[in-house]
């Protein structure tokens, strides 16, 4: 099979593949990531919408006109939210109290309640204990204000590695991730073959999905929709039907990020530093054979 061929059949070969049949309640929403993108928030909602997205995932917005400017073109191109919060100080403390004030605002504003907040927890360096500080603090404000919040599988987080998380996992039954597993095959150098139960109970445990393409040696594949990388996309699916059809038989809401990112995220040409590929136009192909792939349009 040629390359055309190979982009112009993806959808078709990987819409056939079997699935179970979903129960009533089950939905899944798209979301469009503005990392990367060149222009201001109302050009981005307004391109989001345009592609057929269902709404955004960005950063909460720290002060209140950029807030303002974010809820008037979510309202203007009637689109769903979903935060992410975090923090960056290495101190511990500081780091959690942070993050506790970006979370206390995304879940109590007034304007938009999200459909979830998804969280860079704490850092690879701090101890189980300081990082377990963040989890506790994330279940309690789900229990009070119904909103989900997940922790993202992210390198340089207290999620980086499946072994570690897995133990987050396991001394915190109501802990729920945002599965971006790419950057595990990155971190353990594999498509985590040798480590199958611990990523089962991540699947499990999985209630958002940022959906970039990784592999044993980066976390970002050139460009999914090449040949040299069908068995990779293939295991990524592997992993996301798993949580999909949990889902669709418990008749539960889904959500996705179609989260291929920029140059550096994107490799690039030496010297000119040019992308190997459209970052837009890949994530646009992701949402669209997952919608065909999970709802059948």
């Amino acid at each position: 099979m040629n390359r055309r061929d190979f982009l112009q059949s993806g959808l078709v070969l990987t819409a056939g593949t079997m699935l179970l049949t979903a129960a009533p309640g089950f939905s899944i929403q798209f979301l469009a990531t503005d990392w990367g993108f060149n222009g201001g928030v109302d050009d981005f909602c307004a391109a989001a919408k345009k592609e057929g997205y269902d709404g955004v995932e960005v950063w909460w917005p720290q002060d209140a006109a950029a807030q303002k400017k974010l809820f008037d073109a979510l309202d203007k191109h009637q689109l769903l939210v979903g935060f992410l919060c975090g923090g960056w100080q290495s101190d511990p403390k500081e780091h959690l109290q942070t993050f506790k004030n970006s979370i206390n605002a995304a879940s109590s504003n007034s304007r938009k309640k999200p459909l979830y907040i998804n969280c860079h927890s704490g850092r690879d360096y701090f101890s189980f204990e300081e990082n377990l500080s963040f989890i506790r603090f994330t279940t309690e404000i789900t229990k009070q204000t119904g909103i989900p919040v997940y922790h993202e599988t992210h390198r340089g987080r207290m999620c980086y590695s499946a072994p570690v998380t897995r133990k987050f996992l396991e001394a915190v039954p109501e802990m729920r991730l945002t599965l971006d597993i790419s950057h595990w095959c990155t971190v353990h150098e594999s498509l985590l073959a040798d480590q199958a139960a611990t990523v089962n109970l991540a699947l499990e445990r999985a209630e958002h999905i940022h959906s970039r393409i990784g592999h044993p040696e980066g976390p970002q594949v050139n460009d999914p929709r090449a040949p040299e990388w069908e068995n990779t996309v293939k295991q990524h699916l592997i992993w996301w039907d798993t949580i999909i059809n949990r889902k669709k038989q418990k008749g539960e809401k889904m959500t996705i990020l179609t989260e291929f990112g920029p140059a550096d995220y994107m490799p690039t040409l030496p010297y000119t530093r040019q992308p190997l590929a459209n970052q837009w136009e890949i994530n646009i192909y992701m949402m669209r054979l997952l919608k065909a792939r999970y709802i059948g349009n």
